[in-house]
């Protein structure tokens, strides 16, 4: 197959350039902007409540007005704080957001003012590791608004965050290798090309699963928004901020859940070709057609960030950690060897039937080993602690469910 080929790239008369970049920030801009409204609306209808239906036609505009309210707010500044580190933390958290779009397609050629140029603003060899590093970036804006601030509950926030990012960073990248396999490249105008036929979500589905659970995670929303948890943290790293400070850190948030969503669409639902039944339309993937498609998809993906919201509680800390360390992580290592030795086999003449059925064979004989080991493990009783006596006085203790040390 005849990929893109990247160099190609930033050949565009300069106006043409910053039209570009003007037009994806205006699109994510507005995705914002429509996304917490939206967000808003649906929980709401989930939750058997009015949404915003005040300012504006049907409340419309609440998010201009929400905007504006947090601008003309008074930007406090804590005594106590470290003063330039705490104001250029959100200016990290968004810039790097907006940064990681510079590589998504959008569509495909176009004619803008008779010059012939992608939806791309540009795109890399790597294009997908470097989305992974500019968005591992933006956590440093968390972790130091939360040092900086000179509070203990938004380190506490900051330093949940940047365990939770290295966690699920790691599966999210482990999920991409498979991609990487079936397309034989890193760019993602080439990963888009190579789903011409079949969209990847159908060959790579414990792939896509993976990485929608990690980007979940990466992302802060519930029901892993754990370094936000007004519960316990009051409300975590950005609590000590105001005003556009604030409203920085909000942008930064809704603008990573547009990045990660979209770069589920280019990297498992075909980037900007149609879905079916709309490709047996001859012209569905020519024209300004595909940005409608890739658009549609992305927020397919926005609409389940929100319906997550709506309906999940907030996991407990140590259950997250070990979902990602000990769920996420261990599946993406099995099911890249599984790809791995499936695409060998089928590159070396062997039937695709036969191939799937090797890897059909090994996820269900991993499964049912699990399960068999967790059901005895579960059933297995465990010894009783032994109590302690109590001294005189003191009231008794009951045993503790834990392994007491040897030397106790």
């Amino acid at each position: 197959m005849t990929y893109p080929d990247p160099t190609l790239f930033g050949h565009d008369p300069w106006w043409l350039i910053l039209a570009k970049s003007l037009g994806i920030f205006v699109f994510l801009l507005l995705t914002v902007l429509t996304a917490i409204l939206l967000e808003r609306k649906i929980l709401g209808r989930m939750q058997m409540r009015f949404g915003p239906n005040r300012v504006g036609p049907h409340g419309l505009l609440q998010s201009l007005a929400d905007g504006v309210k947090l601008a003309l707010k008074e930007g406090l500044i804590p005594a106590g704080v470290d003063k330039w580190i705490y104001l250029a933390a959100p200016v990290i958290s968004v810039i790097p957001a907006f940064m990681a779009f510079a590589v998504i397609p959008l569509g495909g050629e176009v004619s803008i003012f008779g010059h012939r140029t992608a939806l791309q603003l540009t795109d890399l060899p790597v294009a997908v590791l470097y989305i992974l590093a500019v968005t591992s970036i933006g956590v440093y804006g968390i972790v130091l608004a939360g040092w900086a601030s000179g509070s203990v509950y938004p380190l506490l926030g900051g330093l949940r965050s940047s365990a939770q990012v290295v966690s699920y960073e790691i599966a999210m990248a482990l999920s991409f290798a498979a991609v990487f396999i079936y397309s034989g490249t890193m760019s993602t105008s080439g990963i888009v090309a190579a789903q011409t036929d079949t969209w990847f979500v159908f060959l790579l589905l414990p792939s896509f699963l993976v990485y929608l659970t990690s980007m979940v995670g990466e992302t802060n929303r519930a029901p892993f928004d754990l370094p936000e948890a007004e519960g316990e943290l009051v409300g975590g790293f950005h609590t000590e901020y105001s005003s556009l400070k604030f409203a920085m850190f909000m942008l930064a948030e809704y603008v990573n859940m547009t990045t990660v969503s979209a770069l589920a669409t280019t990297l498992f639902l075909g980037g900007w070709h149609a879905p079916w039944p709309l490709s047996l339309w001859e012209g569905a993937n020519t024209g300004w057609w595909p940005l409608l498609w890739f658009t549609a998809k992305v927020w397919v993906f926005l609409f389940v960030f929100m319906w997550l919201r709506a309906t999940l509680p907030r996991l407990r800390y140590d259950q997250f950690m070990a979902l990602g360390w000990k769920i996420l992580i261990p599946v993406s290592l099995g099911w890249i060897m599984i790809v791995a030795t499936t695409h060998t086999l089928s590159n070396h003449g062997y039937q695709t039937w036969s191939t799937a059925a090797i890897g059909l064979a090994v996820v269900v004989f991993a499964a049912l080993g699990t399960y068999l080991w967790r059901s005895r493990r579960a059933k297995s009783p465990s010894p009783p602690s032994p109590v302690r006596p109590a001294g005189p006085g003191a009231f008794p203790v009951p045993p503790m469910p834990v392994k007491e040390r040897a030397d106790v």
